[in-house]
């Protein structure tokens, strides 16, 4: 698979590898600006991702040094974990949302079995059998014991404001809030004619947003010290609207491959998640736990095969949907219930 695509106009993608992860790449993607390139995303942390993002660079005719800024979709490691050894590297500038900018510094500041304990307790609360809870307890105990040093990604030194175009010089790139990925998800639309001349208004790297051939999770917005009831799956459904209505003559996203008619990738979605939602409402007919429905959801493999990390998040992902529910009006809580079950009404 070529490492390096042109897309024209003086934006181009590196593929960069994520270390046993089925996405298999994130796209990094090059923007020429007139005072140097600047990143949307790096890829994850990891040394052979850095030497892939490095030859990359090297075959666009540029080097790590080179790089005067990176934007950052969102704040997950395979988009910002690079951005610390970029920016020892070049002294770039980094630019994320002050939403997901919070979530950094938090994950910063906070010692890591805070986090453990938090996720045991909120696993508990979903209805997960108490040997699943035991591995997060235990991973927590672990951690206290061999004293690992805390997780610390890069603090970024930049807003990205919604609605207001980047300091790109010689680029018109505007930041589009898109959240429900994660809550300070940004897609970034490059008002500029597109280079084939392909019918729409511009391009459009949409990071996890909007991808052609899967769905991204959705998910919790995960703090522990925020007891916000927060609306992660209604979050994203709206902003696909928005982007819809964008139409960008051609998507860049951070994973898979270039595509073009946005709306009618955004109708696909809205449709996969009003039949999702369809479909939970029928299991809801007699009262589950956030887990109990994650057990009966369908996912890409039978929850047997699912490993325990990602049973954490198909039911953090089943918690959205039931969310979503409760706020339309067409399930609730059912009083009393610890842990907390759902029915449909």
């Amino acid at each position: 698979m070529t490492q390096v695509t042109d897309h024209g106009g003086g934006v181009r993608s590196i593929r960069v590898p994520i270390p046993d992860n089925p996405l298999g790449t994130t796209l990094v993607h090059l923007v020429d600006t007139d005072l140097g390139p600047v990143l949307i995303d790096t890829g994850w942390d990891d040394p052979a991702s850095w030497d892939a993002l490095a030859a990359g660079l090297t075959a666009c005719g540029v080097s790590v040094a080179e790089v005067h800024g990176v934007v950052i979709t969102h704040h997950h490691p395979d988009h910002h974990g690079l951005s610390g050894k970029v920016r020892e590297a070049s002294g770039a500038w980094i630019a994320m949302h002050a939403l997901d900018t919070a979530i950094v510094r938090r994950t910063r500041e906070n010692r890591p079995e805070r986090w453990f304990s938090y996720m045991a307790d909120k696993l508990a609360s979903s209805g997960a059998p108490e040997e699943h809870v035991a591995l997060l307890r235990a991973a927590r105990t672990a951690r206290l014991s061999t004293g690992l040093p805390a997780f610390a990604p890069a603090l970024p030194d930049r807003e990205i404001v919604p609605g207001e175009l980047l300091d790109l010089a010689g680029r018109r790139l505007r930041a589009i809030w898109t959240p429900g990925h994660t809550p300070g998800h940004v897609c970034l639309h490059l008002e500029e004619t597109h280079p084939a001349a392909l019918p729409g208004n511009g391009r459009l790297f949409s990071g996890d947003h909007l991808l052609p051939k899967i769905t991204p999770h959705i998910g919790l917005y995960e703090d522990p010290d925020d007891a916000t009831i927060a609306d992660p799956l209604g979050d994203y459904l709206d902003a696909l609207e928005r982007v819809g209505r964008l139409n960008p003559a051609e998507v860049l996203p951070a994973h898979q491959h270039a595509f073009t008619d946005a709306p009618g990738r955004v109708r696909e979605l809205l449709a996969h998640h009003e039949d999702r939602l369809t479909g939970l409402l029928a299991l809801l007919s007699t009262p589950l736990t956030a887990w109990q429905l994650a057990e009966r959801m369908e996912w890409n493999r039978p929850w047997e095969q699912i490993p325990f990390t990602s049973r954490n998040i198909a039911v953090s992902e089943a918690e959205a949907h039931v969310r979503r529910l409760v706020k339309l009006g067409r399930a609730e809580a059912v009083p009393g219930s610890d842990p907390v079950t759902y029915v449909a009404l």
